[in-house]
């Protein structure tokens, strides 16, 4: 499957103290607001969202028609696609979406241990 962008979506308690601290650790702010109370902080290919009162735990987030810059890709598995591909393998999602739409949705699932995975198409 082609899952597209990968990062990882951090519940922070203070979106401040976070940026600086992963600013330390060579990243810098590549899409996101402080005002909005979200942040998406890139070091090379790594991408890591901070999100602060947005949600409990971190997520695993996959952008299927993206790759790590934003940049839109020429071939990837449509959200529907994957969702057919999971429910097939008898994995339950906690979100689905209408599979007879088009273009931008989104699924969530766990994986074995409990850890959300959120799979966020926008195109």
């Amino acid at each position: 499957m082609k899952l597209g962008a990968f990062s990882i979506s951090l519940a922070v308690k203070s979106l401040k103290k976070s940026k600086e601290f992963y600013e330390t650790l060579g990243f810098s702010v590549f899409a996101g607001e402080m005002e909005q109370n979200y942040l998406i902080m890139k070091n090379k290919n790594s991408l890591i969202g901070l999100f602060q009162g947005m949600f409990e735990n971190n997520i695993l987030t996959f952008n299927p028609g993206w790759d790590e810059n934003a940049n839109n890709l020429e071939e990837f598995d449509d959200v529907r696609t994957i969702q057919k591909h999971l429910k097939e393998n008898h994995i339950k999602l906690e979100k689905e979406t209408d599979e007879t739409t088009t273009g931008p949705a989104s699924i969530v699932f766990f994986d074995p241990d409990g850890n959300t995975i959120l799979i966020d198409q926008h195109l």
